[in-house]
């Protein structure tokens, strides 16, 4: 198969919507999308020339943390069970595998701006890069204060390439608006390098693992049952609020190379989820 030119990515993002000086939270399938000159590298040029130097990209990296099963373990064992652990040092380790290779991709690119949270990594590139990612919220990294906030009260956007319906990051951030009773919270604990060398620290968010609430049997555009308690195979509500977005043409669709592409409005997306988790969640 011909590998695409970056041009020929260039044209399709500006079809979809994207436009010079916009702030692109950005979500990709290098397998959808076939082959591009320069792989992920060769993506990433042409999301940069998309937005032009006036725009910003950003993505969330995550960090491969081989050690996260320590906290699965109760509190009072994850300390001396973390002890031997290498310490997180953003500069370093590698973006999560589950998020796709873009994300390393991304991460290591000259010009990226990366943040130090182990949970909440994001990174960014262009002239909004520092004002999205530095410095979030130590507790709470999806929520406010967080580069997810800040995208949508940038007039952000949300560019889907191929992406899984579960991975539109900035549904966190709408778990944390939205009143839902009883969110379910959890501390977790990370070795972590500093100038003094290393240290534990915990850290305590809502539930981006499991859900804020235990997840009930939801069937898209229906209302829900509230005593239908959801099983462990059923469908993640981030999938069905994506779904539900794109039944009423919340976004721009269209293909960028061999991906389905999608172009949402981070505010209305943010909006459209929190109405939804009220209706089915609260």
């Amino acid at each position: 198969m011909t590998a695409r030119a970056v041009a020929s990515i260039v044209a399709d993002l500006v079809a979809l919507g994207v436009r010079p000086g916009d702030t692109l939270m950005v979500h990709a399938s290098m397998r959808a999308l076939g082959p591009i000159d320069g792989g992920a590298l060769g993506l990433i040029d042409a999301l940069d020339r998309a937005v032009a130097d006036d725009g910003t990209l950003l993505m969330n990296l995550g960090a491969d943390d081989p050690w996260s099963w320590v906290n699965d373990r109760p509190e009072r064992e994850r300390e001396a069970a973390l002890a031997d652990a290498p310490p997180f040092d953003s500069a370093t380790v590698p973006a999560e595998p589950d998020i796709g290779v873009l994300a390393e991709v991304f991460r290591t690119a000259a010009g990226t701006v990366v943040n130090g949270h182990p949970e909440g990594r994001f990174g960014a590139r262009g002239a909004r890069a520092h004002e999205l990612v530095a410095d979030p919220p130590w507790d709470d990294y999806y929520g406010p204060g967080s580069p997810l906030e800040r995208l949508s009260r940038a007039g952000g956007k949300v560019l889907r390439l191929g992406a899984d319906l579960d991975t539109i990051t900035l549904l966190h951030y709408a778990e944390y608006v939205t009143a839902v009773p009883d969110k379910r919270r959890v501390t977790r604990h990370r070795r972590i390098a500093t100038p003094n060398g290393p240290v534990i620290r915990t850290i305590s968010c809502l539930d981006d693992s499991n859900g804020i609430v235990d997840r009930r049997n939801v069937d898209s555009n229906d209302d829900v049952d509230s005593n239908d308690d959801r099983g462990n195979d059923a469908e993640d509500y981030f999938i069905s609020i994506t779904r539900d977005a794109l039944a009423a043409d919340l976004a721009t669709v269209g293909s960028v190379g061999d991906a389905t592409a999608e172009l949402f409005d981070a505010t209305e997306l943010v909006a459209f989820a929190s109405d939804w988790m009220h209706r089915h969640l609260a």
